[in-house]
């Protein structure tokens, strides 16, 4: 499937003007960044204090332990997003990713707060039992983050073995980290018995090239994922998440529904204000998911809104 992009509504066309002019663009992403902060903190979630107290550890080992040094990063990864110019290469957004997903979450539901991403992810999952015909014993999570999808998935799945992939080091050492903390914590989860999940494994490599074998996961999922990607790196996940599925098995992705009325009805300075912080969001909101896995080998998806503004994409091998 060549990538296309269809034109962005008059609105988004006028956002994007104004992000073209750089101090704006800043002003937008430093604007965003000091609302999240706040929202973060009027739902009990202290952003500024649970930051600080990770900067206080040495990150050095795990880092060393995930980081894959021979790996090219593709240009497109190489941008700012979330209102950081490293993007996601760097301890900043890795140590502000969770309290962040709080934030952003919090507003799915009125009376979620703090519960939104909690409440979000099991939305996504039920959505997936719903769909799967039986369990899946090997999980591939795509664009992985710090391992909040892995770990959900894992407890939706105990059963199963979890390997999360991302292209940033930084977050796959604070994954490895908690994966650290949940051990300690819950001993019990990482025995290794036929009635629990092993350890997470993490693998820094990008989602379109994972080199992990052919045909040895049941379930592959992206939480999130797509709408930070352009349409090629997009269409290249879906060739390769069909290349790692075993016959049977299924591609999942959640994330933000452009369908959804509450994107259709954003403000113009809300829109500025997510546009700045997402450079691909035109174009995961032009993409025909739907035929691009059926070009990549998969029968046509199931799509549910598995929540007012996000909407999980089920699709099995064909």
């Amino acid at each position: 499937m060549t990538a296309t992009v269809s034109a962005p509504t008059f609105t988004s066309r006028l956002v994007n003007g104004v992000l073209a002019i750089k101090p704006l663009a800043q002003l937008a992403k430093n604007r965003a960044r000091t609302m999240m902060i706040k929202r973060a903190d009027s739902i009990g979630v202290p952003w500024m204090a649970t930051v600080e107290a990770l900067k206080q550890r040495d990150w050095q080992a795990d880092f060393a332990a995930v980081q894959n040094s021979t790996l090219v990063y593709p240009d497109y990864y190489q941008t700012s997003f979330h209102a950081y110019d490293e993007g996601n290469l760097g301890w900043e957004p890795a140590l502000e990713v969770e309290v962040a997903a709080y934030a952003v979450h919090a507003r799915i539901w009125q009376e979620a707060a703090a519960e939104g991403d909690q409440r979000l992810r099991e939305s996504y999952h039920a959505c997936l039992q719903a769909q799967l015909p039986t369990a899946p014993t090997a999980i591939a999570d795509l664009g992985c983050g710090v391992g909040m999808s892995t770990f959900a998935l894992q407890a939706a799945f105990p059963k199963a073995t979890l390997t999360g992939v991302d292209l940033s080091p930084y977050f796959l050492a604070v994954a490895k980290y908690r994966t650290e903390q949940r051990a300690n914590n819950q001993g019990h989860r990482y025995q290794g018995t036929t009635a629990t999940a092993s350890r997470p494994q993490w693998i820094h490599a990008a989602a379109e090239a994972t080199g992990l074998p052919s045909e040895s996961f049941d379930l592959v999922s992206a939480c999130l994922l797509f709408h930070e990607l352009p349409q090629t790196a997009a269409i290249a996940i879906f060739a390769e998440a069909r290349r790692l599925l075993r016959p049977g098995g299924h591609f999942a992705l959640m994330d933000m529904n452009p369908q959804s009325e509450v994107y259709a009805k954003l403000p113009p300075y809300i829109l500025t204000l997510l546009k700045s912080t997402e450079p691909y969001l035109d174009q995961y909101f032009a993409l025909d998911v739907s035929q691009a896995l059926q070009d990549a080998g998969f029968e046509s998806p199931t799509i549910v809104a598995c929540t007012p503004r996000h909407r999980a994409i089920i699709a099995k091998v064909r």
